[in-house]
């Protein structure tokens, strides 16, 4: 076996999986979709949530060339990215009981807003937590997860439950505990994660179904362009402009 062969194996897996989500997840996509648009139909925001590296999904729709404006990052400090030293402190901060509502109730969020919680596993406190006080507070939830690990996996809230029991939506990543789809004689572990590629393209799929159901519904959908063409930094200024109240980046 070569170094090319793995990647192309790498390739397959994530090809099969995105394939799976596709079809498997339409229906569920489609939902999520109808209530992004709900809510920026209604004057509502939107929230994206996630920690460690399910932050990055959520990254991924927030000021983001050919995104929605109106996605807005839900930061808890420490547990955003791996910049945090030391990076296991970020691990340890999804364990921690109670730092979701004093998050929530400090935030700009609403009734009515949408809240994106993204949790391969969906088994810690923290957005164990966040889909609960949020659904308390009135928004509505779309959780993305992988409903692989509740099976196999001992849920770490004190309710005993998972992000996908306290979600309006559940989009699935069909991805298998432990996140490695690769394994190579002379290698003691799995290797090679795709909750990235899979997540980030369940979150961009549910964004563009509400992009196209505001169209539908006669919505001009405020959308931001590339900074890297011609024109793009003023149009995009024009959007956060008339959008102010609903983008919480921008200040």
């Amino acid at each position: 076996m070569t170094a090319g062969d793995l990647a192309e194996r790498y390739f397959d897996a994530a090809i099969g999986l995105l394939t799976r989500v596709r079809d498997e997840e339409a229906e569920h996509v489609a939902e999520a979709g109808r209530l992004i648009a709900e809510a920026v139909e209604a004057g509502g925001r939107v929230f994206a949530f996630g920690a460690g590296h399910s932050s990055l999904p959520a990254q991924d729709v927030v000021y983001r060339a050919g995104g929605l404006a109106l996605v807005n990052l839900l930061s808890v400090p420490g547990t955003v990215g791996v910049d945090v030293m030391p990076a296991v402190l970020g691990s340890a901060l999804e364990r921690v009981d109670g730092l979701a509502g004093v998050v929530l109730d400090a935030s700009p969020a609403r009734a009515g807003d949408v809240l994106i919680i993204i949790s391969l596993s969906g088994r810690n406190a923290l957005p164990v937590e966040m889909a609960l006080n949020a659904r308390a507070l009135g928004l509505k939830v779309i959780g993305v997860t992988s409903l692989a690990y509740p099976p196999s996996t001992k849920s770490r809230h004190a309710s005993g439950t998972y992000l996908k029991d306290h979600c309006d939506v559940v989009l699935d990543s069909k991805i298998a505990v432990g996140d490695a789809e690769l394994e190579a004689d002379g290698v003691p572990a799995r290797f090679a994660p795709a909750s990235t590629v899979v997540t980030c393209a369940l979150v961009q799929a549910a964004v563009a179904t509400a992009v196209g159901t505001l169209a539908e519904h006669g919505v001009t959908p405020p959308l931001l362009r590339s900074g890297n063409v011609d024109g793009g930094h003023d149009w995009n200024g024009r959007v956060m402009d008339e959008y102010r109240d609903r983008i919480f980046y921008r200040h």
